[in-house]
């Protein structure tokens, strides 16, 4: 293992406070934990304690950091479990944020978690290569989605987030929605968000995922096609022994904004049991 926090930067954490258990939300790429806009009342309303942050190089975070590896992004996401002292936790990864808590668990272990939530996440590898044929995104992709970042953010940003809330029947939000979710991406810092890009789309989480020994909510939407449900959310179930999973039909990948009442509810469930 690495030396920890041979990268340290100071993240923008927000904590509600409260004597319920704690959830630790972790949000997407290239978004920040505003994105969780829909989720926090809901939890907080039911009882939790709810903990997000900015991942390193977004929204409000530190952006003078070098490492984005996944490692690192785990490494960060212990440091605010350790640094607040949170134990009986849920951590509930977004998208990109399912592999920090693959690679947290591998890392740091469970002994401070209760459970886990992976929603419409990476793992457990997104990139297709001859020992991986089900994985959902090719090398051209991971190349022509990084030449259109360095060429042109603005557009690249659009035409992602577009993408992030349509399914096959078209745009599943409302134009405000949709331009809140540019705008945070407009936060990323340029080398972040590229490495990040790099980590989510090639990083193998498939030995990080069967030693996981918490339970475990797989919650994805039918629609997604930036992550596809196929080749992500359906292996994890299959991969984690006594797995729970929740397919949210017709839902695209941002389906905690555009289904966001179905998909507290499925969480609200999970965290009850």
């Amino acid at each position: 293992m690495d030396d920890l926090n041979q990268d340290p930067v100071t993240l923008h954490v927000d904590d509600r406070g409260g004597s319920g258990r704690p959830v630790v939300l972790i949000h997407g790429w290239p978004l920040s934990s505003e994105a969780w806009a829909h989720q926090v009342p809901a939890l907080m309303g039911a009882g939790y304690r709810v903990i997000t942050y900015d991942r390193r190089g977004f929204g409000r975070s530190d952006k003078t950091g070098t490492r984005y590896d996944y490692d690192a992004l785990a490494d960060d996401l212990a440091g605010i479990l350790d640094g607040l002292d949170l134990r009986d936790v849920t951590l509930v990864g977004f998208s990109m944020g399912g592999g920090e808590v693959a690679r947290y668990i591998s890392r740091h272990g469970q002994d401070r978690l209760r459970s886990i939530v992976f929603a419409a996440a990476v793992p457990p590898f997104m990139l297709r290569t001859p020992d991986n044929p089900e994985g959902p995104l090719t090398q051209a992709a991971v190349a022509d989605m990084e030449q259109s970042l360095r060429e042109d953010r603005t557009a690249f940003f659009e035409e992602f987030t577009t993408g992030f809330f349509s399914t096959d029947e078209g745009l599943m939000v409302g134009e405000q929605d949709l331009q809140d979710a540019v705008a945070l991406c407009h936060q990323s810092d340029q080398a972040a968000a590229l490495g990040c890009m790099k980590a989510f789309g090639m990083t193998d989480f498939r030995d990080d995922l069967p030693g996981i020994a918490v339970p475990v909510l797989v919650l994805h939407g039918s629609g997604d096609r930036t992550v596809p449900f196929e080749g992500s959310g359906a292996r994890t179930h299959r991969t984690v022994p006594g797995s729970e999973l929740v397919v949210i039909g017709g839902a695209p990948h941002g389906l905690n904004v555009s289904h966001a009442q179905a998909f507290n509810a499925a969480l609200i469930a999970f965290l009850a049991k």
